[in-house]
């Protein structure tokens, strides 16, 4: 599943899109502290005038008084800044204006794609653009702890939910901090409704700013993906582009493991794209409501090994959340 010609042609559009808008965005700035502050556009225009001068002196080879331009101009770009600063404004205000700074909203680095625009490739073909409304409302900024009580415990790790719940949150947060140093993947694994999807999305979102390529899937959206054509580990030259988007992205969150109709081909899939996966060192998060022993049941011993061997397990308990908001508001 390559891009196809209108859909390269499409996310370049966006990227033209970007650059007017923030060209707009600086043009109106600039307007903003002419008006507002004269004295900003008067150091302008002396440096303009000395940077003429310095030219010149360089033609001349005028080594001497090339030095005392140059320490002139320098000294007008420091009252500039403190003008702005003195006027409430950030010191990069009048700066270039972009909404990646790594390639300068063009797309390409030295010719190759930037991480922007390989994000850009996978929102448009798995469709996932609408994930990035969820993390503004999801993420752990937002992630509250007042759904979780101290007077449930879990029997098997004698923990409460709000202890269970605090180890989650931490865990996804270091996870997310170590992530360009530390190789790691995460199980979360819990009942319907405790918030493990939540934690996804707050992961999702960190790494996204943080400029790294992050593929979400719902169980069902992988395998139907998978199901287009098989996954063949042994033939790697074979591999459609869609299939190394999703062994190559820097995350892979598939969410509600286990909701899927699973069978022999979900089981093998789903630990062929689990092992190259960890053979290529590209982290997966996966979220189920199954417990490890069901885990075990529904899917093979070298999947099951696979996870309890090389995968961070984290547990949630507690009510259904969705619930608990339904009752709060009615």
């Amino acid at each position: 599943m390559p891009l196809s010609n209108s859909q390269y042609d499409a996310i370049m559009r966006i990227y033209q899109q970007k650059q007017l808008t923030n060209r707009a965005r600086l043009l109106k700035r600039r307007e903003e502290i002419s008006n507002r502050l004269p004295a900003y556009q008067m150091l302008e225009e002396e440096i303009i005038s000395l940077s003429m001068e310095e030219a010149k002196r360089q033609l001349l080879q005028d080594a001497d008084t090339l030095s005392t331009t140059r320490e002139a101009i320098h000294s007008l770009m420091e009252d500039k800044r403190n003008l702005l600063l003195s006027n409430g404004y950030p010191e990069d205000y009048l700066n270039e204006i972009y909404d990646c700074k790594d390639c300068q909203d063009t797309g390409y680095i030295d010719g190759k794609k930037c991480h922007c625009f390989r994000q850009a490739e996978i929102n448009l073909l798995y469709q996932q653009s609408n994930l990035q409304a969820t993390l503004e409302s999801e993420n752990f900024s937002t992630f509250q702890m007042d759904y979780y009580s101290k007077n449930l415990i879990d029997e098997a790790t004698g923990t409460n939910s709000f202890m269970l719940a605090q180890s989650a949150f931490d865990a996804c947060l270091q996870f997310t901090k170590n992530f360009d140093y530390e190789f790691e993947n995460i199980l979360l694994y819990g009942s319907v409704g405790v918030g493990k999807t939540f934690l996804t999305h707050c992961v999702a979102k960190d790494l996204l700013e943080n400029g790294h390529s992050v593929i979400y899937f719902t169980a069902h959206q992988l395998f139907d993906t998978l199901a287009e054509q098989k996954f063949d580990a042994q033939n790697a030259d074979s591999i459609p582009e869609a299939y190394q988007h999703i062994l190559d992205c820097d995350l892979l969150i598939i969410d509600d493991l286990g909701t899927e109709l699973a069978n022999s081909f979900s089981t093998s899939q789903l630990f062929l794209c689990m092992n190259e996966r960890f053979l290529r060192k590209k982290s997966t998060m996966i979220s189920t409501n199954l417990s490890l022993g069901k885990i075990s049941e529904t899917y093979s011993e070298r999947t099951f090994s696979r996870l309890s061997g090389n995968y961070k397990l984290v547990k949630l308990i507690g009510e259904d959340i969705r619930m608990k908001k339904r009752r709060s508001k009615s």
